[in-house]
């Protein structure tokens, strides 16, 4: 992930571009993060359980303990998620792929995509949102209505929604601080607004 560049920061906050206003240390992160994994996964297993009983079963999780086996399909499944995750955040972004400000990477912690692009509010919401929105939200109500909602679907999917944490509670401060008429950009791990002009 790109670092805030300090000479950037300075050109966005004379443009009168605001800084949100979002935790600064992993602590104030991890408080946040867990509420918003929790309601993200309740809420996919609200629409799992509109085709069949949500079952810890399906999650190796019985009363005999906890069986997990990670098979090369399962690793594989879990390597086309992550990928498809942040190909949904990308596709969003206009002329991603000529873009000199747009990036794709991975980390310690998962992939990413960041771009320093100029984006109406709305473009930015969408661009957070696609992929919890696609792969937990829509892609369950499809596998379900075909009856293809198995337990490994099932697990990616709720791995998802959990991981997608990060992107709700971005989501959260955008709509609490940004108005309707602005333009957002990001400057390392900073986010910053503007109103249209």
């Amino acid at each position: 992930m790109p670092k805030t560049n300090p000479e950037r920061k300075s050109e966005l906050i004379a443009s009168d571009w605001i800084q949100l206003r979002e935790p600064q240390n992993i602590v104030s992160i991890g408080l946040l993060m867990v509420p918003i994994m929790a309601l993200s996964a309740l809420a996919t297993v609200k629409i799992f359980n509109i085709f069949t009983a949500f079952s810890l079963a399906d999650f190796g999780i019985t009363s005999h303990g906890l069986s997990a086996t990670i098979s090369l399909k399962g690793f594989a499944g879990l390597m086309g998620l992550l990928l498809s995750h942040e190909l949904l955040h990308l596709i969003f972004i206009p002329n991603f792929i000529r873009s000199e400000k747009t990036y794709l990477g991975i980390t310690y912690y998962g992939g990413y995509v960041y771009s320093e692009e100029s984006l109406p509010k709305l473009r930015y919401i969408l661009i957070t949102i696609a992929p919890f929105l696609i792969i937990s939200a829509a892609l369950p109500l499809i596998l379900g209505f075909l009856g293809l909602l198995t337990p490994m679907a099932k697990i990616l999917i709720l791995l998802n929604s959990m991981g997608s944490c990060m992107d709700v509670m971005n989501l959260g401060f955008v709509l609490s601080q940004v108005p309707a008429a602005a333009y957002i950009t990001c400057n390392g791990t900073e986010t910053y607004w503007k109103r249209k002009e």
